[in-house]
This record gives C-alpha cells, sequence and structure tokens, in this order.
C-alpha cells in the first residue's frame, strides 16, 4: 500500500504550507486542506501568514517523522479505511497526542480504538498517562481494567517503576483505581448474591402454590412431577414444622423460624383471597400485617421477590419476550466485564 498517494500530486500542485518535524525534515501541504481538517491548524495559518507573509511554517515536533507523515496522510482522506487500521496501529499513540492537539476528533476516536485494542499491561501505565492527557476516556478505563485484571504484569512494567520513582500522583491514581475496581467487584457478587437469593425465595413461593393450589386437592407429601421443581424440599420442612417440639421452646427451631419466614413472605406477596387461599398461616399473616406496619427491610424484600417471580415465571414460557432477552443479556454482559 502507497502510504500517501495524495502526496505524490501534492509534490506536482502549488503547496502553500511547509511542515517541520522534529528531526528537520518537511513535507508540503495545502493549507485549505489544513484548515478545513483542524481549527488548531487554521488558527496557526491564519496567525503564520499574518506574522510572516505569504512563506507559512508550521512546526509539529515530539513525535517520528513517520507519524506526522501519517497524521497528514489521514487529514487529507478524512477517514480511515479498513486497509489503513494497520497504519493507525503502528502510530496509535502519537495519532492519538496529535488528533488531540489538533482537535480532530474522528481520527482520535480511531487512534483511541486502535491503542485499545492492541493495549499490553507493560504499556498500561505509560496509556493510562496518555489517555489522561488526552482526555480519552474509553483508552483510560481500558488501561484500569487491564491492570485491574494483571497488575502483576503491570507492576513488572518500566512504566509503573518510572512512575514509583518520579511521578506519586501517577500511582495513588492507579492505585485508587484499582481498590475502585475491587470495591466494584464486590459489589457486583453481593448484588449477584442476593438476586439469587431473590430467586430462590421466588422460587419457594412458586412451590408453595403448587403444593396447595387454589383449585384440586393439596398435594401434600406427593411427588412432584414437574421439572426442576423445589416441591420435595418443601414438603420435607413443613412435616418437619408439623412434628417439631423444639419450635415452642425457648430459642426455637431455626429450622422452623424458617419455615414461619417463608409462609409470612407468602402471605406478603400471594394476590388470591383469604379463603382461596390454602397455604397454611396465609390468612393469619395476612391480618397481622394490616393490624402491624411492616419494616422498610421486610417491604424491599417483599418487591425483590415479586419481581424475581414474575421473571421466573418468563423465564419459563416457551416464547420470551424481547426485552426480557435484552435486559438478561446487557446484565450478564456488564457482569462478564467486571470478571
Amino acid at each position: 500500500m502507497t502510504l500517501c498517494a495524495d502526496f505524490d500530486a501534492l509534490r506536482a500542485s502549488a503547496a502553500d504550507v511547509r511542515i517541520v518535524t522534529s528531526d528537520g525534515q518537511s513535507i508540503a501541504a495545502h493549507s485549505c486542506v489544513l484548515a478545513s481538517a483542524s481549527p488548531v491548524l487554521e488558527r496557526m495559518i491564519d496567525r503564520a501568514r499574518r506574522g510572516w507573509g505569504a512563506d507559512c511554517t508550521i512546526r509539529v515536533l515530539g513525535v517520528s517523522f513517520d507519524a506526522v507523515r501519517a497524521f497528514l496522510h489521514f487529514l487529507y482522506s478524512a477517514k480511515v479505511a479498513p486497509e489503513e487500521e494497520e497504519l493507525v496501529g503502528a502510530h496509535g499513540a502519537q495519532l492519538l497526542a496529535l488528533a488531540h492537539a489538533y482537535r480532530v476528533g474522528w481520527l482520535k476516536r480511531a487512534a483511541e480504538a486502535a491503542v485499545s485494542a492492541r493495549l499490553t499491561p507493560e504499556r498500561a501505565v505509560d496509556m493510562l498517562k496518555l489517555a489522561r492527557l488526552c482526555d480519552a476516556r474509553r483508552l483510560y478505563l481500558h488501561c484500569a481494567r487491564l491492570a485491574a485484571k494483571d497488575f502483576s504484569a503491570v507492576e513488572r512494567s518500566d512504566g509503573w517503576r518510572f512512575a514509583r520513582r518520579h511521578d506519586a500522583a501517577l500511582q495513588l491514581e492507579l492505585l485508587q483505581l484499582l481498590e475502585d475496581a475491587d470495591q466494584r467487584k464486590e459489589r457486583w457478587a453481593r448484588e449477584r448474591a442476593a438476586q439469587e437469593a431473590c430467586r430462590q425465595l421466588g422460587e419457594a413461593m412458586a412451590s408453595l402454590d403448587h403444593i396447595f393450589p387454589s383449585d384440586g386437592p393439596a398435594r401434600g407429601d406427593a411427588p412432584c412431577d414437574k421439572a426442576g421443581c423445589t416441591c420435595r424440599g418443601l414438603q420435607l420442612l413443613m412435616r418437619h414444622f408439623a412434628t417439631c417440639a423444639r419450635k415452642a421452646a425457648p430459642g426455637g427451631c431455626a429450622r422452623c423460624k424458617r419455615m414461619l419466614q417463608l409462609f409470612r413472605l407468602h402471605a406478603s406477596v400471594c394476590d388470591r383471597p383469604d379463603k382461596a387461599c390454602r397455604v397454611p398461616l396465609c390468612s393469619h399473616f395476612k391480618a397481622k400485617a394490616q393490624t402491624e406496619k411492616e419494616d422498610k427491610t421486610w417491604r424491599l424484600l417483599v418487591k425483590k421477590v415479586t419481581r424475581a417471580k414474575v421473571m421466573s415465571s418468563l423465564a419459563d414460557r416457551k416464547v420470551v419476550p424481547e426485552v426480557v432477552v435484552m435486559s438478561w443479556t446487557m446484565y450478564n454482559g456488564r457482569v462478564a466485564k467486571l470478571r
């Protein structure tokens, strides 16, 4: 691939701007193209012409000649073709700095994506500092995520050793990012555990409805023929509750207390009339809830279990609504990124 096919035609035309790089080499360019591509270059060209006449020289320092040449090529083409992605990747960091300095937004986004795709733990600290200087939020988050994932490799990098000796602010910032990532993982783990508990409670409520249907006789200890049902465990727990002699003793029985909590939770989510519901103690807890005010924590638990019960019933359908599929996919995607 010819790096800058536009430059061949440029040499034969009247170029009115000269770009000088750090090593003293120069590249001819057109002011109209540069001014239309970058507002910063437009002001620099205007200032140079007002100060020194027709001769216009712009110095682009701090990056290599090849990076400046690639930068001008993309300014002329105004896009990154699929076959030019390797060129962006080869000069990604320098193109990102140039695009940020000269306010070429589309090229900055392309360079940021290229640097993020080729990021390694050894370069995470250097690219983190570059992302902070260039206000590249996507690259910044990618560096932080990579450092949290493989911090041992980051500690062995030259960038980390330099930050420890000469840039305490960068070191502190990276450590804070790692701490935030750990706290975020712990928070997500707690949320997943809470959601799993609510899902299990929702299944328990559905099992109670299955054991004590509103129409037809109660199943009692009869085995359940429903696939994946947890009725058997509840049947054993209710049998223990009916025969346990320790539930009235001081301290009580832990299993009986758990069964009472399930009965109370069922009464809170039950939408059947009092006479139509056959679950034990349902009417008792409903009447008690009308006379006593439930605390905020219990109301929140009831709300979450009701939501889990609804989601479980939707998941059991043969045709799941599209909004449920999209929500579940989005949730799993967010969790996978934090792992």
